[in-house]
């Protein structure tokens, strides 16, 4: 029996293979979708921000952003057949910008988005080859184009024990916080007033509950970052 083997979800090959076969009509938002995030969004962003949607993929994450008033989100992904798909499906949205590029080497000037969105593109990267080297590279990107005291919203399964560490590194001129966020079905509430509280690292690296069950995988997390300023 042969061994199974992991998807390559850090390569752009996987990604292409993967779009292609479920088509320009299939679209698919990872971890939460916008009417649960938008009261964390409220807190860290306005409307006249200019976003930057790393790994994008056929999300309607944006669309739905744009729906409620936002007015500027470009959005990358590694995987050129993803984007030449989203740029048909969202051709009359002006505010909506799509181009193929590698979060780990970003084309972008420095300081240039207020606000860089990620959800699931960092795991993605860590399930993936070099996981630690791009992963790194990654973030460090991620904190060259934000502008003094833009934020960098990561949107992840991965706790502290195992996420933190990426975005503290010596390099990285920002300061963190951590929500925790109900999945989607566990809580009456898409986004409960717990949510919006930042949450205390304990030792090692756990969080310290303010209300909600932290077990048994029921929460996503949302590390803000905020860039320091000039």
């Amino acid at each position: 029996m042969g061994e199974y083997a992991t998807p390559s979800y850090g390569d752009a090959p996987y990604w292409d293979e993967r779009y292609e076969k479920e088509g320009p009509e299939k679209t698919f938002d990872w971890y939460q979708q916008y009417t649960g995030l938008a009261p964390i969004f409220d807190l860290y962003m306005n409307k006249a921000s200019k976003v930057l949607m790393v790994g994008c993929g056929n999300a309607v994450l944006s669309e739905d952003m744009v729906q409620n008033g936002y007015q500027d989100i470009w959005n990358i992904d590694i995987s050129s057949v993803v984007v030449d798909f989203m740029k048909q499906r969202n051709s009359n949205i002006p505010q909506l910008k799509y181009d193929t590029m590698n979060v780990c080497s970003m084309g972008f000037d420095e300081s240039t988005f207020d606000v860089v969105l990620d959800k699931g593109t960092l795991d993605a990267i860590l399930c993936g080859n070099n996981s630690m080297e791009n992963a790194s590279a990654m973030i460090s990107e991620v904190c060259r184009v934000l502008k003094p005291g833009g934020k960098f919203l990561l949107i992840t399964y991965g706790d502290p024990q195992v996420r933190i560490s990426h975005l503290q590194a010596d390099e990285l001129s920002w300061t963190v916080k951590i929500h925790a966020m109900p999945r989607p079905g566990v809580c009456a509430e898409l986004c409960p007033a717990w949510a919006l509280v930042p949450m205390k690292i304990g030792i090692n690296g756990r969080l310290v509950p303010n209300g909600e069950d932290l077990e048994g995988g029921n929460v996503h997390y949302i590390y803000v970052c905020t860039k320091d300023s000039l």
